[in-house]
């Protein structure tokens, strides 16, 4: 024997695939094979509803998108005016402190005059011992602080010879007085002043009453 060649016994034995797929019982007979699942036909309306679906989804998700750019917007929006009336805000307390400061600064300013006319009548009392000029220094003084107080929007309330007003005097005391003197102010021990259109004291007066006549028979 060549010993090339395989004896009989020790062939190996050439297995040929079978593609057989018929399946059968244990008796032998033969199980039919299952059929191909069919793939479902949609309708015509199943896919115009799919369709509106996709379209309505579409429409949804793009209207969120555009919501969310929006609010975006909005708190961008929101945080810059709050910046803004912030920083109004501290410009409107500024000019109003400035505008504080100036007014105290032009008030101080106009009373200045009076402190110099003060001044004056004392120095002039020290070397003048005449009343006549140190009453008319002091009544220089009293002039000018009262134009001070006009200057900066004080008004001086009427008093002598107008009627009796309770909202703007106070009435001290009484006088007798006859029936076209009733009820008008006849003498003022303290003038009254307003600043814009409020009142600031009252003018402290007298005033005219009419007396009841009484005759005796």
């Amino acid at each position: 024997m060549n010993e090339n060649e395989i004896a009989p016994d020790e062939q190996v034995e050439e297995k040929i695939p079978i593609n057989d797929k018929r399946r059968f019982s244990p008796d032998g007979e033969r199980i039919a094979d299952d059929p191909e699942p069919k793939i479902p036909v949609k309708s015509a309306n199943e896919i115009k509803l799919e369709s509106a679906l996709k379209a309505e989804t579409e429409r949804r998700e793009a209207a969120e998108s555009k919501l969310v750019g929006v609010q975006a917007k909005f708190e961008e929006a929101k945080a810059n005016l709050e910046r803004e009336t912030a920083e109004m805000r501290a410009r409107l307390m500024k000019t109003l402190e400035d505008r504080g400061k100036q007014a105290q600064f032009n008030f101080l300013t106009t009373l200045l005059p009076v402190l110099d006319n003060l001044n004056l009548a004392v120095a002039s009392s020290e070397t003048d011992p005449s009343v006549d000029h140190l009453r008319s220094g002091v009544i220089g003084t009293a002039r000018s602080f009262e134009r001070a107080l006009i200057d900066v929007g004080v008004e001086p309330i009427a008093s002598i010879g107008t009627d009796f007003d309770p909202e703007l005097h106070e009435a001290v005391d009484t006088i007798p007085a006859d029936e076209d003197s009733d009820g008008k102010i006849t003498a003022e021990y303290s003038k009254g002043y307003k600043f814009g259109g409020k009142l600031l004291r009252p003018a402290r007066v007298q005033v005219g009453k009419l007396m009841a006549e009484t005759a005796a028979e």
